[in-house]
């Protein structure tokens, strides 16, 4: 895992972080690496244009029914 150094931070901000972990009963750490998780997680557009993307590499190359598959794996048992 890596890490990061964040300088010149704001007194205010370091204080108010840390009464945040506080109240979540967090370390100073544990809470600002909670919020940059949830800072860096994509956004639904993000994830729109993925879904899309991935849609494009596969269309046309699906020729399999999963009805089918599941009905034989069924059968089988």
């Amino acid at each position: 895992m890596g890490q990061i150094l964040v300088r010149n931070l704001d007194d205010l901000v370091i204080e108010r972080l840390k009464h945040r972990a506080r109240l979540a009963n967090l370390s100073l750490e544990q809470q600002v690496r909670e919020i940059l998780q949830e800072a860096a997680r994509p956004n639904r557009e993000q994830l729109l244009a993925e879904m899309d993307r991935i849609r494009a590499t596969t269309r046309g190359r699906i020729t399999v029914d999963s009805t089918d598959v599941i009905r034989e794996e069924r059968e089988r048992r």
